[in-house]
């Protein structure tokens, strides 16, 4: 079932160097379901789910390049690009082992632990190179927002589906921003909001390992999403206050 993405269509006759590299990226998407469908059971729906996720972020990442005027990635957002492939692989185990594939969750904690581990070195590369750009940030920060939605919906498979919450909660908050216009505006850094985002991943995949008894597993799955509850409330809070005055 490995149909290779089609590279995107540009509006001149020679296309530009980021499609290039998207074009590149889709052939190496392909190339790794294969190599994870030559170890383990994908089934047709893994295969279905890890091209989707790859194909429609190619698809917005070019969308949002040509939006900003960029038309090439740099060294930070190819190392995006190679965790988003990692993400996809993610993606396509989980959905495999939804709909009934035999999937060994030793593969999935690894590829998603090699994706959570490279989201410390693009900020570095482009800080490094200076490289560093808001259509790079917003792309790290989507790729993760989506490895902790997929690994929320495999932990939930485990200790119910109130862990969704985890994974769901980030795109909860961009719908309601849709409909709340106040809550668009920019949010100061904060450290503590760092510490709470990276620490869902890592607490997904300690419960993604079993290696915890159920009931430990819960109670960690459970102070991750207080933490989290208590720092999107808080941003929330912020942009409530800044709006008013």
């Amino acid at each position: 079932m490995a149909v290779p993405l089609a590279p995107l269509a540009t509006s001149t006759t020679r296309s530009a160097p980021i499609d290039r590299q998207l074009a590149i990226a889709s052939g190496g998407q392909v190339a790794l379901l294969a190599a994870l469908a030559a170890s383990v059971d994908l089934g047709p729906v893994g295969w279905l789910a890890g091209l989707t996720y790859a194909a429609g972020i190619h698809h917005l990442l070019a969308r949002a390049a040509r939006r900003a005027g960029t038309t090439t990635l740099g060294p930070a957002d190819l190392v995006t690009l190679g965790r988003a492939a990692l993400v996809a692989g993610v993606t396509a185990l989980v959905a495999g082992g939804l709909a009934g594939a035999a999937v060994p969750a030793a593969t999935l904690i690894v590829i998603a632990s090699v994706a959570l581990a490279l989201d410390a070195a693009d900020g570095r590369v482009a800080r490094r190179t200076g490289t560093a750009s808001a259509l790079g940030a917003r792309f790290d920060m989507e790729v993760d927002a989506f490895l902790v939605l997929v690994l929320s919906i495999y932990v939930a498979t485990l200790i119910g589906p109130w862990a969704l919450v985890i994974g769901a909660m980030r795109y909860a908050f961009v719908v309601a921003s849709w409909a709340l216009p106040w809550m668009r505006a920019s949010l100061p850094t904060r450290s503590g909001a760092k510490v709470v985002a990276a620490a869902q991943g890592i607490v997904l995949l300690v419960a993604s390992s079993q290696l915890l008894p159920a009931p430990g597993t819960a109670a960690l799955v459970g102070a991750a999403l207080g933490a989290l509850s208590w720092s999107f409330g808080r941003s929330v809070a912020w942009l409530w206050r800044h709006a008013r005055a």
